[in-house]
C-alpha cells in the first residue's frame, strides 16, 4: 500500500512555509499568487492524504480557497490545539520549517476531518463581516469618547467622525447585502435565519460568513464547531463541571447579542430561559443554554429548509 501523505503549512502574512511528515524537504514561498501557484504544483505532485493549516486571522484564506478549488483536501484548525499537540510530542522549539513539521504530524496522527472550504466569493463575505464589525467597534468607542469630551472643539471633530462611520457602516451594510444576493444559496440561507425573532441581517450575516457548516452538521457537532457545547471536567475533587470553550469567537459573540434579545422577544427561547432561572440556573449559564438551542434550532432550519415558524410549531 502506498505511504500516506500529510503536509503542514505553516502562514504568516508575507510567505508561507511547508513540509510532508516525515521529509526533510522544506518549501518556503511567498504569499502572493504566484507562491501559491507554486505550492500547488508541489503538493500536487505528492499526493497528499491531508494538508492542514492554522487559522491565522485570513493570511490563510486565499491559499486554503486555492488549494479547495485544485480539489486537494485541506483542513484549517485551531492555533491552540497545535500548541498543545507541539507541547504534548516534546516540540518545544519555534520556527517556521518547526512549526510545518508540527502541523504535518498532527494531520498523520489526528485525522481531522475534511470540511467545506470558502470560496472566493465566500472569502469575500468575510472581509465584509469583519469590517463591519470593525466600524462597529470604531463607533462604539467614539460615541463614548464624544460622551467623556467636554472641549467644543475635540466633541466637534469626534462627531464629525461619528457620521462619517455611520455613513460607511450603512456602505458596508449595503454591500454586504449584495453580496448576499448574487448567491442564490446563500439568499435562501438568510431569507430562513431572518425568519427567526432576535437573527437580524448582521447576525445572519456573521453566521453565514463564519459558520458555513451551519445546516449540514448534527446538534452536537455544530453546538461544539461554534463554542457553546458543554465539556466534562472531571478531574481530581472536580466532579460534575461542565463548562464551555474554543470555538468560533465572532460566532459566538453573534449569538450571545441575538441571544439577549431573543430572551426578551423570541417565545421558545424565552420560556426557555426563564425555565433554567426558575430551576436554579445562573443567569450566565441559563444564557448558554439558551446560545445552544438558539443555533440547534437554526442548524435544524437549514438543514430542512424550514422557516421559523415550521421549526418552532
Amino acid at each position: 500500500m502506498d505511504k500516506e501523505t500529510f503536509i503542514g503549512v505553516d502562514m504568516a502574512k508575507a510567505s508561507f512555509e511547508f513540509v510532508a511528515y516525515g521529509d526533510d524537504r522544506h518549501f518556503n514561498l511567498r504569499n502572493d499568487e504566484d507562491g501559491i501557484r507554486q505550492a500547488i504544483k508541489q503538493m500536487e505532485k505528492l499526493s497528499p492524504q491531508l494538508i492542514v493549516l492554522e487559522a491565522t486571522g485570513g493570511f490563510e484564506l486565499p491559499l486554503v480557497a486555492a488549494l479547495s478549488m485544485a480539489e486537494l483536501p485541506v483542513v484549517v484548525i485551531n492555533p491552540r490545539q497545535v500548541r498543545n499537540f507541539a507541547k504534548a510530542t516534546g516540540h518545544l522549539a519555534k520556527t517556521d520549517a518547526i512549526d510545518a513539521e508540527v502541523l504535518a504530524h498532527y494531520g498523520a496522527v489526528v485525522k481531522p476531518s475534511v470540511r467545506s472550504i470558502p470560496d472566493a466569493e465566500m472569502i469575500m463575505l468575510k472581509e465584509i463581516v469583519g469590517r463591519r464589525q470593525q466600524l462597529v467597534s470604531i463607533l462604539v468607542a467614539e460615541r463614548n469618547r464624544l460622551g467623556a469630551a467636554h472641549n467644543h472643539v475635540v466633541k466637534e471633530g469626534i462627531q464629525l467622525h461619528i457620521d462619517w462611520l455611520k455613513q460607511q457602516l450603512d456602505d458596508t451594510d449595503a454591500e454586504l447585502q449584495k453580496q448576499i444576493e448574487k448567491s442564490p444559496v446563500w439568499q435562501a440561507k438568510d431569507d430562513l435565519l431572518r425568519t427567526v425573532p432576535g437573527i437580524g441581517p448582521a447576525t445572519s450575516a456573521i453566521l453565514l460568513a463564519n459558520l458555513p457548516e451551519l445546516g449540514t452538521l448534527n446538534r452536537h457537532q455544530i453546538a461544539a464547531l461554534a463554542g457553546v457545547a458543554p465539556f466534562n471536567r472531571d478531574s481530581g475533587i472536580m466532579r460534575g463541571k461542565r463548562s464551555v470553550w474554543g470555538g468560533r469567537a465572532r460566532v459566538k459573540k453573534a449569538l450571545y447579542m441575538a441571544t439577549i434579545v431573543a430572551v426578551r422577544w423570541n417565545a421558545n427561547i424565552k420560556v426557555f430561559y426563564q425555565r433554567l432561572c426558575a430551576s436554579g440556573k445562573a443567569k450566565k449559564i441559563a444564557l448558554v443554554a439558551c446560545m445552544r438551542k438558539l443555533l440547534i434550532i437554526l442548524n435544524t432550519m437549514l438543514k430542512n429548509n424550514t422557516s421559523w415558524r415550521c421549526a418552532a410549531a
